[in-house]
């Protein structure tokens, strides 16, 4: 059961997102991962994830978003379908929309990526994103497939 008289969870009960609009996406990446190490590579990381874990997946339109609390990532523009997500290295499959497909995605690349360039910035930004798909209503989905 989560305290919700907690004021960390009422912190992290908080966390919004908001879709960044079309003039400003090419800012997207440089602003807040600029500082990163070879922050160029990470959208088509994150494209190759999703190609990794959903066979369905065959590119498409994706939208950018920025959280309240400083993370940011990007999901294929919701069109109302589920995904069928499988994960070969955990065994693990699940069915969820657009934005926590997305999320997963996200989520793999962002902590291969803080791996591989064992950048402090990089991390950070994927506690930041874990910190919103944990109160996101498909938590257990998303949790499940990417642990």
């Amino acid at each position: 059961l989560m305290d919700t008289h907690n004021p960390e969870f009422a912190e992290q009960a908080a966390i919004t997102a908001s879709v960044v609009a079309d003039e400003l996406r090419i800012g997207f990446w440089p602003k807040r991962f600029g500082s990163i190490p070879q922050w160029i590579t990470l959208e088509p990381q994150i494209f190759s994830w999703m190609d990794r874990l959903c066979a369905d997946y065959s590119g498409g339109v994706w939208s950018f978003y920025t959280l309240s609390h400083g993370g940011a990532f990007m999901a294929p523009e919701p069109d109302g379908e589920k995904w069928t997500l499988f994960n070969p290295m955990n065994g693990n499959d699940a069915e969820m929309s657009g934005e926590a497909a997305g999320l997963a995605a996200c989520l793999m690349a962002y902590n291969h990526h803080a791996c591989r360039t064992e950048c402090d910035a990089m991390t950070e930004h994927y506690y930041l994103l874990r910190d919103y798909a944990l109160i996101h209503p498909e938590c257990s989905a998303i949790m499940n497939l990417i642990d």
